[in-house]
């Protein structure tokens, strides 16, 4: 059994043995909310630290509903509309596996650097979207990298409509 910093560093590096690890303990939830939790306090005071604790409680606030959402929305698709023979999952592992690739969303604190700031941002970005497909691969058991490239998409496109649809109902 790794230690949390250990699960960090392999869910940073992209491990498939430590995906397979938090996705098999349970109780590794509590870790992944800290990742998630971590990782949105990282940005607000990368991004949004001059707009007041209040912004950033709010990040964090949406960044956990955003995740849990995400998640469930994750293993839906996963598991109803694009499974393989293989697939088993749950609604826990998914969250588990989602909250560790958000690892290197612990490097938006570095956001706020002059000229650098945007490129961090942009590069965390990118590495998160590919850690969040490593972890959905590995949660639904997929031994094909673009069919989990397929339902993050698939996710993202869905999430995407809602949120139009939605902003209406926002203001």
């Amino acid at each position: 059994m790794s230690t949390f910093g250990q699960r960090i560093q392999g869910a940073l590096l992209l491990d498939n043995g430590i995906y397979e690890e938090v996705e098999a303990d349970h109780t590794a939830t509590g870790q992944a909310m800290v990742i998630v939790v971590v990782s949105s306090l990282a940005s607000g005071i990368g991004v949004h630290a001059s707009d007041g604790a209040l912004s950033v409680t709010q990040g964090v606030i949406g960044a956990l509903l955003g995740w849990a959402l995400w998640a469930g929305l994750t293993y839906f698709i996963g598991t109803r509309l694009l499974p393989t023979p293989a697939t088993s999952s749950s609604w826990g592992e998914m969250l588990r596996t989602t909250g560790f690739a958000a690892a290197p969303g612990l490097f938006r604190a570095l956001s706020f650097l002059p000229i650098l700031g945007l490129l961090i941002y942009f590069v965390v970005s990118v590495w998160m979207l590919v850690t969040f497909v490593v972890a959905v691969r590995q949660a639904l058991d997929y031994t094909s990298t673009w069919r989990a490239v397929g339902v993050c998409l698939t996710g993202w496109l869905v999430n995407l409509f809602l949120g139009v649809l939605l902003v209406p109902f926002a203001r």
